[in-house]
């Protein structure tokens, strides 16, 4: 029997058959799919008979390019956090020479982008992404995560702002994690309270206390 999630996604018109070589094109076509369910469901809507009608393939096409509905959730996951990774870098590229601004829109991408897409956000986060977020970071050999290439665009933000002596940080990397977790929360709560008056400078009063913000 069809979950009540799969009756919901019209279906495509069948997809052109992919010429010989072109099978990668496939596989975007089906995490593109499975990340259009993602945003506008949750995990739930994502199975493998919701991906093929919303790719517009047959449902075992799915098989020689993913194993299962796992993979292609956490293949969906490591987009996000590229993508995450991305925007945080714009973000400092954008804001100029001020490494504090710099810092400070890095936040707000990071923000942005949970407001943005709330579900995807959750399932980069959840279960799936346990086994792969777990890191060894004392063991020096950078951290073996998902979200490894964000952190090092704000640690190099925050090392950028101790440079400059603007901030007192010892360790960006370690203050880089707090900002992290600092952003993570804050980006829960705007979720789950949405009647809460946040303070419209909420943002910088707790970067700035978490980077050590100040004259070093």
């Amino acid at each position: 029997m069809a979950l009540a999630a799969d009756a919901q996604v019209p279906r495509r018109a069948l997809r052109t058959r992919n010429r010989r070589g072109e099978g990668g094109h496939l596989r975007a076509d089906i995490l593109a799919a499975a990340t259009d369910l993602l945003d506008h469901g949750d995990e739930r809507a994502v199975t493998l008979r919701a991906v093929a009608r919303q790719a517009g393939i047959a449902a075992p096409s799915i098989y020689p390019h993913f194993p299962g509905r796992p993979a292609i959730m956490l293949a969906v996951v490591r987009e996000a956090f590229a993508e995450l990774s991305g925007r945080l870098r714009a973000a400092v590229d954008a804001a100029g020479d001020d490494a504090e601004q710099c810092l400070y829109a890095a936040c707000h991408a990071y923000l942005d982008f949970a407001a943005a897409h709330p579900e995807r956000y959750r399932a980069m986060f959840g279960e799936l992404a346990k086994p792969a977020t777990t890191g060894d970071r004392a063991a020096g050999s950078g951290p073996a995560s998902l979200g490894a290439e964000a952190l090092r665009v704000l640690s190099g933000a925050l090392a950028d702002c101790v440079t400059a002596g603007r901030s007192a940080s010892t360790d960006p990397c370690a203050d880089a994690v707090a900002l992290w977790i600092g952003l993570h929360g804050l980006a829960h709560q705007r979720t789950v309270s949405h009647a809460f008056p946040w303070p419209a400078d909420l943002v910088r009063h707790f970067a700035a206390s978490l980077s050590r913000l100040g004259p070093a």
